[in-house]
């Protein structure tokens, strides 16, 4: 009677440690997945903006006189964001296309007829929007991460992650000098 007491203890402790286990390996999945969303989401709205940068530059073209060198700068970095991989390289690129961007809107202050130009406004909205869009995805993806990140090192879904190589994530972090307000200036 005590040996079958003491093997259903056993069991009991066995299937509550496998259910430990199968629990913690299931939410670390589950947080590695949501990563991954969370990052589709981040790329498609980069993308969003991507595809918005070429209506708008060819709108200000039909402006423009000294300003190819604003332009080529935006195809450039739009470019880079394109083809970045990783949060800190979306940093980068982001960061080179937001000035290249600040340096446009500052270029549209000499063109009165642009600045009211319906389909230029209506593309700068659009970009407004897209940048608000970014930022919401650039958060959530940063929340799954945080998520992921505490699962990787909290006890016992640590042992798990090592065993199953399930790695923290980098989130996005503002870029070099995001601190400083940019100088805008609307003289020549």
């Amino acid at each position: 009677m005590a040996k079958n007491k003491t093997l259903w203890i056993v069991l009991g402790i066995l299937v509550f440690v496998i259910l430990i286990f199968i629990g913690s390996y299931n939410g670390l999945v589950n947080a590695d997945e949501s990563v991954n969303a969370a990052w589709r989401n981040v790329q498609s709205a980069y993308q969003r903006r991507a595809d918005l940068i070429p209506n708008l530059v060819e709108t200000v073209k039909g402006y423009k006189i000294h300003e190819q060198e604003v332009l080529t700068q935006i195809t450039e970095a739009r470019s880079k964001v394109a083809q970045a991989t990783t949060p800190s390289e979306f940093t980068a690129g982001d960061a080179e296309l937001s000035s290249a961007l600040s340096r446009l809107l500052v270029v549209v202050e000499n063109y009165p007829d642009l600045k009211a130009s319906e389909n230029f406004l209506s593309l700068q909205d659009e970009l407004a929007g897209t940048e608000n869009r970014i930022k919401v995805e650039r958060d959530n993806f940063n929340k799954a991460v945080k998520n992921l990140n505490t699962k990787v090192r909290r006890f016992p879904s640590n042992i798990i992650a090592n065993i199953f190589s399930f790695e923290r994530k980098d989130s996005f972090e503002a870029a070099e000098g995001a601190d400083v307000v940019p100088e805008v200036s609307f003289t020549e």
